[in-house]
């Protein structure tokens, strides 16, 4: 009987040892949670911000030009300025969107064909009707900056998950210790205890 009693006790052991195993996978599957999280951070926040940077700058210099009716701008650098906006957007649209993201982009992205030809309009016009560029310009700055907010957002969302991830990897890291201390006492007791023959 006290053979049996043994058994019982490994097998106790073993279903404990069994739970560890699947709160370590647990652990796993919160690391990749968090790793996810960090790579969603750069690629799809940290680049896009920049990327939004980078596309109000050149909004920047399209007003300037467009205020001071800059005829050398329009004519020379416009081109280049446009062909680098259409890479940004083509990079953007590489990054993972959220859903009030793909609408505010698609939104941008019409907005910024509407100041293409709004620009070929204020040429047309021999640099005098500036009225209409400068307001199809500030529909995409107010794109930009709603983009940008999305960004922030979405970046303190992503933090959030990784935090929660790694919360509960030191709350299974902790209840792991405990458990393997309490079966290292069983297992001594069960290995060292001998029962008393009658």
């Amino acid at each position: 009987m006290a053979f049996y009693n043994k058994v019982k006790w490994v097998l106790g052991i073993l279903m404990v040892f069994v739970l560890i195993v699947a709160t370590n996978l647990i652990d796993r599957n919160n690391f990749l949670r968090v790793k996810d999280s960090v790579v969603t951070i750069y690629e799809d926040r940290l680049v896009v911000n920049d990327l939004i940077f980078e596309m109000s700058i050149a909004m920047q210099e399209k007003e300037l030009a467009a205020i001071k009716a800059d005829t050398v701008f329009f004519l020379s650098e416009n081109n280049k300025i446009n062909e680098d906006l259409q890479n940004f957007i083509l990079k953007y649209e590489q990054t993972k969107l959220t859903a009030k993201e793909v609408k505010v982009f698609n939104e941008f992205k019409q907005n910024f064909e509407k100041v293409k030809v709004a620009e070929r309009d204020f040429i047309a016009s021999k640099f005098d009707n500036v009225k209409g560029l400068e307001n199809e310009l500030l529909k995409v700055k107010k794109n930009l900056y709603q983009l940008s907010k999305i960004q922030l957002i979405e970046g303190g969302r992503q933090m959030s998950i990784s935090k929660k991830a790694i919360d509960t990897v030191e709350l299974f890291t902790q209840l792991e210790i405990y458990i393997l201390i309490f079966l290292a006492i069983v297992i001594q007791i069960i290995v060292i205890y001998q029962p008393k023959k009658e």
